[in-house]
């Protein structure tokens, strides 16, 4: 068993805070915003026709699973990764490699992991955490979300790693097991930048990348046309709370890539880059903006009272001004 002492740091968003924690443990110096933006994290998806706790599915960063393989691939690090179909076979999987010593990554439904506040715990099945240790049935828990370690008993564990609802977890968990000597850090910077661009701007299907902001703000603006108001509050309060609440830390990941685009400007020492993440810093707070308005209606303050409309148009801008960046960024040469 390595003897190792596992750190932990609190981080915006979980599946690139655990890709820093893990990879800080097995001697990389990788920030969170940089094992986001290399792993292309940054994202958009509203699908209408995906219900998530009643409301249509929109999501602000790249899916499950998607960021830690690609820091892998491009830093050429090895992770092991690993579903199951038998809770049974999880744990004891999961106990083995505990045993080596080896902090190990685990998605989760964050509706049964006990230790996060009642307010946070609803059915989302995607939220990534890592188990670095165990004592007697309790497993030492190190979520990226929060300030200090925890723990977990084993029961809540099985029931958060194979908790049913899209997606499924089906108990994945992945590990570090091995690292390379050297790593072209700008070579993987360029290609998590142009594989974000892709994503967002070249989806053909009005769902994903751009596309899919300006689909939303069409859904908005016609909520109160189409639903009465109970529900048309909680189809809004899904899309702030998807944006504001899960592991963000707000914005819907533009602060986080910003972030990115600034440390990597100022490790490769382009302008450009450094330019780019203050432009994107800015639409992160039109984003922000949207969201604190959103909940002004939901609270029904009506003598603050913005209308869908308003609410709409604050979107289309979103999605214009990131158009213009993203098309800009993707050309950018490193």
């Amino acid at each position: 068993m390595s003897n190792k002492e596992y750190k932990h740091f609190q981080h915006a968003h979980c599946e690139s805070g655990v890709s820093s924690n893990l990879l800080r443990h097995a001697g990389i110096e990788l920030s969170e915003p940089m094992a986001f933006g290399i792993g292309a994290g940054l994202f958009f998806g509203h699908l209408p026709f995906l219900k998530i706790n009643g409301a249509p599915g929109t999501t602000y960063r790249i899916w499950p699973g998607a960021i830690v393989k690609r820091v892998a691939s491009r830093l050429n690090i090895k992770i092991h990764s690993e579903r199951f179909r038998d809770p049974a076979k999880a744990m004891k999987a999961l106990d083995d490699v505990l045993a080596q010593g080896k902090p190990v990554g685990m998605l989760g439904s964050v509706f049964y992991l006990p230790y996060l506040p009642e307010a946070f715990r609803f059915h989302f099945n995607a939220h990534n955490f890592v188990a670095y240790g165990k004592k007697g049935r309790d497993y030492l828990i190190s979520d990226p979300v929060m300030e200090i370690v925890t723990k977990i008993a084993l029961e809540d564990l099985v029931k958060a790693r194979f908790a049913k609802g899209t997606p499924e977890p089906k108990g994945f968990m992945y590990y570090v097991t091995e690292t390379p000597k050297e790593m072209d850090m700008r070579k993987a910077i360029e290609k998590g930048i142009k594989q974000m661009c892709y994503f967002m701007m070249a989806p053909p299907i009005p769902w994903f990348g751009n596309k899919g902001i300006f689909l939303l703000a069409k859904q908005i603006k016609n909520y109160p046309k189409k639903l009465e108001p109970r529900r048309a509050s909680l189809y809004l309060g899904n899309v702030i709370r998807m944006q504001e609440e899960i592991g963000t830390g707000g914005a819907g990941f533009r602060y986080l890539y910003a972030a990115f685009l600034q440390e990597a400007g100022q490790l490769l020492k382009n302008e450009e880059l450094l330019k780019f993440s203050e432009e994107l810093t800015k639409i992160g707070d039109n984003w922000r903006n949207f969201a604190y308005r959103a909940a002004r209606i939901m609270k029904d303050r009506k003598s603050e009272l913005v209308s869908f409309d308003e609410l709409s148009d604050m979107l289309k801008q979103c999605g214009t001004d990131e158009k213009a960046l993203f098309l800009r960024l993707q050309k950018i040469k490193l």
